[in-house]
């Protein structure tokens, strides 16, 4: 009768066990995609001023659409260290495009994939030929080119592709769920698009509709950073001073000889050649199609050009090859998100959109990103998750690209080593918003460098942003963030914001410390960069 008891005791005792596997919830698949320099405002969910991205907007209609997402350091290579490995750039080492990454670094790519996630990479990584924890990956070396690239492969070494970028990088993606997915696991996918990074090559089916459009002009446009300090008035990214004719703007080189254009940098021409000279006779005959005219054009119109409307037309050349970029990228979502839904993978999958920083589309007269400034500080971040975030929610706390491998490990169940910094932001994406961080810690080095861009770091929060430039100038700024939202005026010295610097000052030298940076740190770096030769304002 005991032997009876007992044994029946088991057979509940298991069949209690299955009931209770059958109830949790499997571990969500994860969708991390990330464009290279994709600026918010050119998202129609944030702004829809300049462009239309209706797939893009469609993560933000479905999920949650945050206001205030930031990086910890404006600059490519640098800011997806800090997304792998959850740690601010002084300690995982890669503080600008120069220093290499320390591959011994944990990545969070690594540990799902130690905790049985199938992973895979397609796309712009940046650094490092050899991604850690992706069981496939086919990314392209370096910055890439737009056509017919060169990818660097897991399983078939080097090899190049013909087509346009942002599709072949789709297509990889589309055919690994298809193909490759092993249907018992769930899977991380790192969808990693070049575009729009600088030199703006459109798909054909887009130059040849953006070449001919207009847009509104940033306000700021003609900016003369009065009331600023040194670092605005010496950055070198003015739209036509320092953009490049022929790589930028699509000036033949034979037609900057003819009109005695000198180059903007070193690599002005050199960058066109890299490009456009990578298509083949039938992509180059169509890109000459739609081109030619516009140089044949600018030759006519370049003798009678005040500064003002050489500003202008750059202005206009500039965004029309930008935000065609954008337009594959977002065909690309759209083509990604469709297989989710139809292969019924969408309801079990996070889907994350987001850019390695913000970059400057014109405000202040500027290209590009570096900046603590809010157009390069702040970058987009929309998630998807069906039955956890609520469909058209949007968040305006203080997030950095430093949470996303803490938030990533968390919806997964593994837990983060405890060297990571950032903060888990599963709580938000509930809705669940006490007690989350008030302000931010930014940290910015490659000076002296392309585009002098002074060395900087400061706190963020969402009324204020103070900044201490340092290294050959030693002077601080403030910004009120919802008085001067183009942060025109630096009130660092008015009378009236006297305790607020007072606050942020303390505030700032806490979070140093809670980050474990500091002025030895930041002297280690200055001396091992003149170590190494890296003081130049040569390259890209």
């Amino acid at each position: 009768m005991k032997k009876i008891r007992t044994l029946g005791i088991l057979i509940l005792g298991v069949s209690f066990l299955f009931s209770c596997t059958e109830e949790i919830p499997k571990r969500p698949n994860i969708l991390f995609i990330m464009a290279d320099d994709h600026a918010y405002q050119a998202i129609s969910a944030y702004d829809n001023t300049l462009i239309e991205t209706p797939n893009i907007d469609r993560i933000a209609n479905d999920g949650m659409l945050f206001t205030n997402a930031c990086v910890t350091n404006s600059i490519c290579a640098p800011s997806r260290a800090v997304i792998l490995t959850g740690k601010h750039s002084h300690l995982n080492g890669k503080i600008d495009n120069n220093f290499p990454f320390d591959t011994t670094q944990m990545t969070f790519p690594q540990l799902l994939q130690a905790n049985g996630y199938q992973t895979a990479m397609f796309g712009k990584l940046h650094f490092g030929n050899n991604p850690k924890g992706f069981d496939e990956f086919k990314i392209l070396p370096g910055q890439g080119r737009y056509y017919n690239p060169e990818f660097i492969t897991k399983k078939e070494g080097k090899k190049t592709i013909t087509g346009y970028v942002t599709d072949l990088i789709t297509d990889m993606t589309i055919n690994w769920l298809k193909t490759e997915r092993e249907e018992d696991k769930p899977f991380f996918m790192a969808y990693l698009h070049k575009a729009p990074h600088r030199e703006w090559l459109p798909a054909e089916r887009h130059y040849t509709d953006f070449i001919k459009r207009k847009f509104k002009e940033p306000e700021t446009l003609f900016d003369d950073y009065s009331g600023r300090g040194s670092a605005a008035h010496e950055a070198e990214m003015n739209l036509l001073k320092h953009m490049n004719w022929a790589g930028d703007s699509k000036i033949y080189p034979d037609v900057m000889d003819q009109l005695g254009i000198p180059q903007t940098a070193g690599w002005d021409k050199g960058a066109f050649a890299r490009e456009v000279g990578a298509m083949n006779e039938e992509q180059r005959a169509a890109w000459d199609a739609v081109y030619g005219p516009m140089n044949e054009q600018f030759i006519k119109d370049y003798p009678n050009m005040s500064q003002q409307d050489k500003m202008k037309w750059r202005y206009q050349r500039y965004m029309q090859d930008y935000l065609g970029s954008i337009a594959s990228v977002d065909e690309g979502v759209g083509k990604v998100l469709d297989y989710l839904e139809e292969s019924g993978l969408a309801e079990n999958t996070i889907v994350i959109y987001t850019s390695d920083q913000g970059f400057y589309l014109g405000e202040h007269g500027w290209f590009d990103k570096r900046f603590i400034y809010n157009e390069s500080f702040k970058t987009p971040l929309l998630v998807k998750w069906p039955g956890v975030i609520k469909a058209g929610s949007r968040n305006t706390q203080m997030v950095q690209n430093l949470d996303f491998a803490q938030t990533i490990l968390a919806a997964a169940g593994v837990e983060a080593p405890a060297d990571m910094q950032g903060e888990n932001l599963i709580p938000l994406f509930r809705g669940e918003t006490e007690n989350f961080r008030d302000a931010v810690y930014y940290h910015y080095y490659e000076y002296p460098a392309v585009h002098m861009v002074k060395r900087h770091y400061g706190i963020v929060t969402e009324d204020f942003k103070l900044v201490h430039f340092y290294y050959d100038v030693d002077e601080w700024e403030l910004y009120d963030r919802k008085n001067d939202p183009q942060e025109l005026r630096n009130v660092y010295n008015d009378p009236e914001y006297v305790e607020v610097v007072k606050r942020l000052k303390a505030d700032l030298s806490d979070l140093r410390i809670k980050y474990k940076d500091s002025e030895e740190l930041d002297q280690h770096f200055i001396d091992k960069y003149k170590e190494k030769g890296l003081i130049s304002r040569g390259g890209e």
